[in-house]
């Protein structure tokens, strides 16, 4: 979830004071680019913001808000490493309390166990741990130790300092140990004691890296803040963008990446690529070395990124740099971009039928879902709550298996030859144009024929899907839908449909309305409510030239009314007439939008007139 969404959702300025105050603190030391947060909070201080300018805000001091982090690593006590992990994994960053107490339990029971294992590896001359291996686990032990040790010498309490941290981070990557590994060896020196999770939520909140609302026991971590936190850890993607990697290898190149790591090769294919990303491993230490055999050579390693990047990845463009480390880079960069996009790749609705359709073809997806993701609710296929944890369609089918993806393409006849993930999305993306296909229908409320038309919908969200429909039209027309203008306009009283603004503070107040009956007859109520939007845009300093009330049909009454109507200069257009002007717009492509003087004439807009027109 963006920061900003969380910020809104946060009722208490209390949830929001902890990160409130270190941006505070940072501003008042000038940070690099104090001139432009001083143009920003030009109107006031950062604690009277909105949610918008608090994210602007974090953004232009994010590097001296890292560096902040990062002191706090120094400190051996506080488990920052363990937590940091916990909170940046996918599904991670919306959970209630006990869910997170739950997580951070098994994971310090996780780490005792794999501490135990990995003495009992070292110690045993059979291992399966290679002498070399053996050396490098002991070296890097043995400086951990002195530097956690120096401080007792010298009768101070101990710690692990800032440079010390450093030497021992260039250490580790030179020796190619992963994160997991170094977090194991950290705590053979000092031991990962359980502490109280009030403790630990306390700590994460007063280094502003989570929100805790109290009143509902819920955690939430920005999605900014975990690209901050990974870069922390050196982890250089997210995990779904690993695992797509991965699973784009063959058992034996997984073979050869868990024996370099002292990860059981003998167990499945997917418990493998689990463990590799759980362990830390290094992105680019895995593509660059691990899955090769000894002595390749540069030219091999280029040669394997390019094909991972043409094939693997599916991008016609040939992937740039002329070095092994610009090509990797440029891998690393080609991910952030798409984390950071909102764009999902096909539309909401889509989405939303994709998972439908998945959950009742795979009954195991749901669970399945639930375990890769770490996710608390019990129903996880929905599109709105997944894209809160920035899981998108693609994510989602990544992790299904080759057998299942096929029997899914054979069930909605989905054409299976090429990349099965890519023909899905593909069958997804026109969901939007079945929606405008039942724009009449969703009008009515015709919960019936939208099932037979293959649309799934809950009778509450009609009114809203019939809104958002309207407005995708009245885009699609060129006219300028304006959401920003309308919010802003709207009070808790007071909430207009859809406004166009036709500029010169000139605007176009739409109502949307759907009805079962036949024909709508509430003119005096819908009246009421129009005049009310116009009077409160006028009192804004807008005008509202022309009023337009889009339904399914209207009753003969209602049309008579609207007639005798002088002061909304109002005009009525049908679900279908609406329809049919956008079908004969885009066939005729003489107009980048639709002249809004064709809807000034007619109290009931003729479709016939504005085709005609728009066809001269």
């Amino acid at each position: 979830m963006k920061l900003e969404k969380i910020l809104d959702n946060l009722k208490s300025s209390f949830d929001k004071n902890s990160f409130i105050k270190i941006i505070d603190g940072i501003i008042a030391n000038k940070p690099k680019n104090f001139k432009e947060i001083e143009k920003i909070l030009s109107s006031g201080g950062l604690k009277d913001a909105d949610s918008v300018v608090i994210s602007k805000v974090f953004a232009l001091v994010e590097d001296e808000f890292s560096q902040i982090i990062k002191e706090e690593f120094v400190d051996t006590s506080s488990q920052l490493d363990i937590l940091t992990d916990i909170i940046t994994r996918d599904g991670n960053c919306i959970m209630k309390l006990v869910w997170f107490s739950g997580l951070y339990d098994s994971e310090i029971k996780h780490i005792n166990k794999q501490i135990k294992q990995l003495k009992d590896e070292l110690d045993n001359p059979k291992s399966e741990i290679t002498e070399q291996r053996k050396r490098d686990y002991r070296v890097y032990h043995s400086c951990v130790k002195t530097a956690f040790n120096n401080d007792l010498s010298n009768n101070r309490e101990t710690k692990i300092t800032d440079d010390e941290l450093s030497i021992l981070l260039t250490l580790s990557k030179e020796l190619e140990i992963s994160q997991e590994e170094v977090k194991l060896i950290n705590y053979m020196v000092v031991p990962a004691k359980k502490l109280e999770v009030e403790k630990l939520i306390n700590d994460l909140k007063n280094i502003g890296v989570i929100f805790f609302e109290k009143k509902t026991n819920t955690i939430y971590v920005a999605d900014e803040m975990v690209r901050l936190l990974r870069k922390i850890r050196n982890k250089e993607v997210a995990d779904k963008f690993f695992r797509r990697i991965l699973r784009s290898f063959k058992e034996p190149q997984i073979n050869l990446i868990c024996k370099k790591h002292n990860i059981d090769w003998r167990l499945d294919y997917e418990s493998k690529i689990k463990l590799i990303i759980h362990n830390g491993l290094s992105f680019s230490g895995v593509l660059l070395n691990d899955v090769h055999k000894d002595n390749i050579s540069v030219t091999d390693k280029k040669k394997f990124l390019n094909d991972l990047w043409n094939n693997s990845l599916g991008i016609q463009s040939s992937l740039k740099g002329g070095t092994v480390e610009e090509k990797m880079q440029n891998i690393i960069d080609h991910f952030e971009s798409i984390e950071k996009d909102e764009k999902v790749g096909i539309s909401i609705d889509g989405y939303e039928k994709l998972l439908t359709d998945l959950g009742e073809t795979l009954k195991g997806l749901n669970k399945q879902l639930k375990a890769e993701f770490e996710l608390e609710e019990e129903n996880i296929l929905t599109s709105n709550l997944l894209l809160d944890y920035n899981i998108k369609p693609r994510d989602v089918l990544d992790i299904i298996n080759l057998k299942d993806l096929d029997t899914f393409c054979k069930v909605y006849e989905i054409k299976s030859r090429g990349n099965k993930i890519d023909n899905i999305l593909d069958a997804y993306k026109d969901s939007q144009n079945l929606y405008l296909e039942n724009y009449v229908e969703i009008g009515f409320r015709n919960l019936n024929a939208l099932k037979e038309n293959g649309i799934n919908i809950k009778e509450a969200e009609l009114g809203v899907k019939f809104e958002d429909l309207t407005k995708n039209i009245f885009v699609q027309l060129g006219f300028n839908v304006d959401e920003p203008l309308r919010k802003k306009l709207n009070t808790s009283k007071d909430k207009i449909d859809v406004l166009i603004n036709l500029g010169e503070n000139n605007l176009i107040l739409i109502e949307c309305k759907t009805v079962k009956e036949s024909g709508y007859n509430k003119f005096s109520s819908v009246s009421r409510q129009m005049i009310a939007y116009k009077k409160l845009a006028m009192s804004n300093g807008y005008s509202i030239i022309k009023s337009l009330l889009i339904a399914p049909e209207f009753s003969d009454d209602f049309i008579n009314d609207t007639n005798s109507e002088m002061e909304l200069n109002l005009s009525l257009i049908t679900a279908e007439t609406l329809r049919s002007i956008l079908e004969a717009f885009k066939a005729s492509k003489k107009h980048d939008a639709l002249p809004y003087v064709l809807f000034m004439k007619d109290v009931v807009i003729q479709a016939d007139r504005i085709i005609k027109a728009i066809s001269k």
